[in-house]
């Protein structure tokens, strides 16, 4: 409730300075950053102490980056800007994210250079957030924008999916990759799926894999940072070398896994299919 009471004062406020279409652009973008909140400072931390960590510490800086990104997950808990049952999701974030991580890094895939406490398979467990900032900027994007998703696909065909988009980046390794198998299948199963949102007044829609495809490619921005912050390291690449981007067909597909997770507990913003 006091968060619609701060919008509906700020929405006051501009509508009294701006147009209509300002308005609603100002809001989406607003909104857009409050719902990235926990990924924005999980990644200014990264690149803060990349920048001024000092050498020979006594806390490392894997460790505190976990220690961080724990203090915020409980502050948004805490202030409620995250509820219980989004925790739960994104606790299977952190842990589907962190055996992900586990196997990609022995298999070569990338590495971290650094050394820390706090690690589990070699891997920072700071990690694992990373893939749970996704998770809760999905939750948090759904509730700010007040979103529905029409002509949603059966629950259980999408849980099929998220599955086998998960396993083939495991599987991939041994056998044939099945990554632009998937990525049709994507368009197949939710091409029909779109988007309604709120910024202010105006419900827009948007297809929810032309969405997926524009956050893909912000994520992969957002990983180039890391990349070039030297924070991990891509095998072959040197350690401020921008990431192959190719990468970005992965996180696309990642996204429908992380969506399909959120919707275990958001499925009153699905709206099935009509006959």
């Amino acid at each position: 409730m006091e968060n619609l009471r701060v919008e509906r004062r700020l929405g006051d406020a501009m509508r009294a300075r701006l147009p209509l279409w300002a308005v609603e652009f100002v809001m989406f973008g607003l909104k857009m950053a409050w719902a990235c909140l926990f990924a924005g400072l999980l990644l200014a931390a990264i690149i803060l102490s990349a920048l001024f960590w000092p050498e020979g510490a006594a806390l490392a800086r894997y460790d505190a980056l976990t220690l961080f990104a724990l203090l915020v997950q409980g502050l948004m808990l805490y202030f409620r800007l995250e509820s219980w049952r989004e925790a739960k999701v994104i606790l299977l974030f952190h842990v589907t994210g962190t055996a992900m991580e586990i196997f990609k890094l022995q298999m070569g895939s990338w590495s971290y250079p650094e050394a820390g406490w706090l690690m589990l398979g070699g891997v920072p467990l700071f990690s694992g957030f990373m893939y749970a900032s996704v998770g809760s900027f999905i939750a948090r994007a759904i509730r700010l924008f007040d979103m529905t998703f029409t002509n949603y696909p059966p629950m259980r065909r999408a849980i099929a999916l998220a599955v086998a988009i998960y396993i083939n980046f495991f599987a991939h390794h041994f056998v044939w990759d099945a990554r632009y198998l998937l990525m049709l299948a994507t368009l197949v199963l939710f091409g029909r799926v779109t988007i309604r949102f709120t910024p202010m007044r105006r419900q827009l829609r948007l297809p929810m894999v032309l969405s997926a495809a524009f956050a893909a490619f912000f994520l992969y921005v957002a990983e180039n940072i890391g990349t070039l912050s030297g924070t991990w390291m891509y095998s072959g690449d040197g350690k401020f070398a921008f990431t192959d981007p190719a990468k970005m067909g992965s996180w696309y597909l990642l996204l429908f896994v992380s969506f399909v997770q959120v919707t275990l507990v958001c499925r009153a913003a699905l709206l099935p299919q009509k006959d």
